[in-house]
């Protein structure tokens, strides 16, 4: 399930660029989920796990991923910290909920994110409450953004 806490937090990791730079594991970039997301968000094709070729910048090293990707496989594999989810766009709220699928995960929002016109499940930590559809979520979120 996916929990949201609107506003400062004390212990997220607000720069994932630095942090993602200096943490990641090369394991991480070959995993599925990874590939995908790279795939999807950067438009970009995972070749080994020190090589992702863009259409833009040809051959480059993860380091040079979006901060979206990049935020969004810290939230899938480092769950050790809360991480600043407005470093991500809105073409990574899809992948956030299907990380939140798969495992319980808590991210850190400084504005309004769209997931979109289908039914979800949120839990919005500033309030307790659960959301499950945007309008729900403009309504709890509009206090704290």
């Amino acid at each position: 399930m996916l929990s949201i806490y609107f506003g400062e937090m004390q212990d997220a990791i607000y720069n994932t660029n630095v942090y993602f730079n200096n943490t990641y594991k090369d394991s991480w970039i070959t995993k599925p989920l990874s590939v995908e997301m790279i795939k999807a968000v950067d438009k970009s094709d995972v070749i080994d796990s020190q090589t992702i070729l863009s259409p833009v910048f040809g051959n480059m090293s993860p380091k040079k991923l979006s901060g979206g990707v990049k935020t969004l496989m810290l939230i899938a594999y480092d769950k050790s910290k809360i991480f600043n989810a407005s470093t991500c766009g809105d073409n990574c709220a899809e992948w956030i909920l299907k990380i939140a699928e798969k495992q319980k995960i808590v991210i850190n929002l400084h504005h309004l994110m769209d997931f979109g016109k289908n039914d979800f499940k949120i839990k919005i930590l500033n309030t307790g409450k659960t959301v499950r559809n945007m309008g729900e979520l403009v309504q709890e979120a509009g206090r704290f953004v």
